[in-house]
């Protein structure tokens, strides 16, 4: 039995790139990363296979971004400068989708997010754990 949902439509913030994506373990698995650069963009990834996005429109309109060991692949929209996705390092198998992309979710949905350790990426020697903390919204008046 598969792990993925059933495609689910998604897109960046001016509509340009239009993507449907099949996720893995749905929502649960939302997560952020410590890492410099997750740290500046702020979104909440879930899991999504290889071969789990379908580009509707605009592929051609997504720019990449590297940086450090160049693994991870960190994809943009070229007009409104969404992230949409990345190839992940910790996973190269594995996509990284902004879940504010997907439509009918917003990164406040979630009442934890687990943090993973990108500053010690388990990629590199000698890291420890990969988690570093969660993530906590609480809306106003139920604090």
């Amino acid at each position: 039995m598969s792990d993925l949902t059933d495609p689910w439509p998604a897109a960046c913030h001016c509509g340009a790139v239009r993507f449907t994506v099949r996720l893995r373990g749905g929502l649960s698995s939302a997560r952020c990363c410590t890492c410099s650069y997750c740290r500046m963009r702020g979104a909440v990834a879930v899991s999504a296979p290889l071969d789990g996005i379908t580009f509707e429109a605009g592929e051609d309109n997504l720019t990449l971004y590297q940086f450090n060991t160049k693994t991870a692949k960190h994809y943009f929209c070229k007009t409104c400068g969404m992230y949409t996705h990345h190839q992940r390092r910790s996973n190269p198998n594995e996509y990284g989708v902004n879940a504010a992309c997907l439509d009918g979710v917003s990164p406040f949905d979630f009442a934890e997010v687990v943090v993973n350790d990108g500053v010690n990426h388990p990629s590199d020697p000698g890291a420890g754990s990969n988690r570093a903390g969660v993530l906590r919204f609480v809306p106003e008046g139920q604090a």
